[in-house]
């Protein structure tokens, strides 16, 4: 599976009971399909006491598919990301794929088509 949401990214979740809900990545599990966003998907597990900590219900994330959540675009309010696209970077040719919102990538041509 070609996913291309990354630990760190600002998600939206598009479908299941925390629909609309914004959060960063903690972790993305690609053999599973599978991320963990921050304050979504809550869930209440028993925790056992041990030596090290306190037992009682504990509130932790659960997994989402990956199929549930789409980049946000922080300039958009929540709205879904563009797509990547490629730029080249380094002295010897070398292509590099950037992410750029659409509101960036505009801006970038305007600046670029007033300086030409």
């Amino acid at each position: 599976m070609a996913a291309k949401i990354k630990k760190g990214d600002t998600v939206i979740v598009i479908a299941g009971r925390d629909k609309g809900r914004t959060g960063e990545v903690i972790e993305m599990r690609r053999e599973d399909g599978r991320v963990l966003v921050r304050g979504v998907n809550m869930v209440k597990r028993h925790q056992r006491q041990t030596a090290a900590q306190e037992g009682g219900i504990v509130s932790k994330e659960a997994s989402i598919h990956v199929s549930n959540v789409a980049l946000a675009n922080a300039g958009a309010a929540g709205a879904p990301a563009a797509p990547s696209r490629w730029r080249q970077a380094g002295q010897a040719g070398q292509r590099r794929k950037d992410r750029q919102s659409r509101e960036r990538r505009q801006g970038r041509q305007a600046r670029e088509a007033g300086q030409g």
